[in-house]
């Protein structure tokens, strides 16, 4: 079984779902990549555990947003990170406690060292 932490990427632009799921492999997470919120509620309910922090958009199409898929994970995971992303270049009034916000665009060197950061921080989770 793969021993590196397991982030859970939610974006629906495939384009940087896939640049974000390189950068948080080279990071050092083993990723999970999901384009809607439908699709990251049942990687949480399926994986429940094995999903050491979210990486997610706010604004997902269908009926699931990026902040249900956060505090779903939240209620399951109170310490674990969240980062938010999103194109208002403001952070939002409404976050679960404890994550951080990312605008976009954003440049993939400080996400990228970022991914590695909370890589590094929850990796001794992840192994044991």
């Amino acid at each position: 079984m793969d021993s590196r932490c397991r982030v859970l990427v939610v974006e629906d632009n495939y384009l940087l779902l896939d640049m974000l799921t390189r950068v948080c492999e080279q990071g050092g997470s083993s990723v999970i990549a999901v384009s809607s919120g439908e699709a990251a509620l049942m990687v949480i309910r399926e994986t429940g555990a094995a999903i050491d922090w979210l990486f997610t958009d706010i604004n997902l199409p269908g009926l699931v947003d990026g902040w249900t898929v956060a505090e779903t994970f939240r209620a399951l995971h109170p310490g674990r990170p969240v980062v938010y992303t999103s194109s208002s270049a403001h952070p939002p009034k409404r976050a679960v406690s404890n994550s951080l916000f990312v605008a976009k665009p954003f440049r993939m060197q400080p996400v990228a060292e970022l991914a590695h950061g909370i890589a590094a921080t929850t990796g001794s989770r992840a192994a044991g």
